[in-house]
């Protein structure tokens, strides 16, 4: 069996996280700080927030920007659920615009037009590692006043051309940025998410609210030489990361240049592999972004049916998975949400499927799938 994804894990995360279980001090702590250090280095933010999940990080998001009850959140509903469901959360309410198609990306002249006096905030998710464009969304927002969250779960890697200026996806470009570390992304801690902003007030609040509205985090009273009884100043959440998943998370962005690598070059080679099979349609990058190829998605030709295609694939041993969900298509976002003309994100969902796509991935597979992929549109 080929799978769809595969960690790139290996001894060097394995003994980080045994010296963390040692070392006696295993939820949030020093780890989870040099994590968060290191993360936000890399990645050229000023600050960065270690939580349990990028979930938990968008809802972190949107409590920090005081989005509530009423407001609106213009965001993809042709997205992981995880980015609508964050907005209720809050008692937001999602207002979903379509998708640019070559890049599957929230459309920036569908968000403006999308724009009323209720809304608050827009959510751009960079899909499968793909950046958005921020240069018009950052200017959108700031022309409204809007706060921009960025959606980056599997964008770590990612790069963008700003102001003239190739930068890594997270700097933040807009106000926030959440990151996913789940198995499937480009680097893992199993579980766990990282918030980066420019505004030490945001950083605040969010580490702040990861950790029950304390006033004094568990390091602070842990280490002191005198007694100190903290307060709750506030209704916080346990969003913690453990320092066992920061242990591996340190070791991980060590590797993360060499992974893009690999990925750009299986990208590369599935665009010679697929490239002359007549009408299917593959995915590119703009002139201003640089993906990291997180996945590997191809528009099939509209006569062939996707689950059909798919069950052939898995037959072979090759695992492939549906084009990325839409939200108003789920129950609870079909009578919940504002829906504008989402044709794009319907077709994207319907009629594409993503590919097998990991550091490990070899020559002789990639062309097993092409040619397993290539007999069963020809068929």
């Amino acid at each position: 069996m080929i799978p769809i994804a595969l960690p790139f894990l290996g001894a060097e995360e394995a003994d980080a996280a045994r010296d963390a279980v040692l070392s006696g001090w295993v939820s949030q702590g020093p780890q989870v700080a040099a994590f968060e250090r290191e993360f936000a280095t890399l990645v050229g933010a000023a600050h960065a927030t270690a939580v349990s999940n990028c979930t938990t990080a968008l809802h972190l998001a949107l409590v920090a920007a005081n989005v509530g009850v009423g407001d609106e959140v213009i965001t993809a509903s042709h997205s992981f659920i995880a980015t609508a469901n964050c907005i209720k959360y809050v008692g937001g309410v999602p207002v979903f615009v379509d998708i640019d198609p070559d890049t599957y990306n929230i459309d920036p002249v569908r968000v403006e037009e999308a724009i009323t006096g209720r809304t608050r905030a827009i959510i751009a998710v960079h899909q499968m590692g793909m950046p958005c464009d921020l240069t018009a969304l950052v200017e959108i927002a700031r022309r409204h006043g809007l706060i921009l969250i960025e959606d980056a779960a599997c964008a770590a890697g990612s790069e963008i051309s700003f102001n003239g200026k190739w930068e890594r996806i997270g700097k933040a470009h807009g106000h926030i940025t959440c990151f996913s570390f789940h198995p499937r992304k480009i680097i893992t801690t199993g579980e766990g998410g990282m918030l980066t902003t420019s505004d030490p007030g945001l950083d605040r609040q969010f580490k702040l609210l990861r950790q029950h509205g304390m006033s004094v985090p568990d390091t602070v009273r842990h280490g002191s030489a005198q007694v100190i009884f903290e307060e709750y100043l506030d209704v916080g959440f346990n969003y913690r990361m453990t320092d066992m998943q920061a242990a591996v998370g340190r070791k991980q962005i060590q590797r993360l240049d060499e992974i893009v690598a690999r990925r750009r070059h299986l990208a590369d080679r599935y665009q010679e592999l697929l490239g002359n099979i007549d009408g299917l349609r593959l995915p590119s990058e703009p002139a201003w972004g640089r993906s990291n190829w997180q996945s590997y998605c191809v528009r099939l030709p509209s006569r062939v049916d996707q689950k059909t295609v798919m069950q052939n694939l898995l037959d072979q041993g090759i695992a492939s998975r549906r084009g990325i969900m839409c939200s108003h298509r789920e129950a609870p976002y079909r009578d919940t949400s504002r829906c504008h003309d989402l044709r794009q994100s319907e077709l994207a969902q319907d009629h594409a499927i993503i590919l097998p796509l990991y550091a490990q991935l070899v020559e002789e597979q990639q062309i097993r799938i092409a040619e397993a992929l290539r007999i069963e549109l020809h068929a």
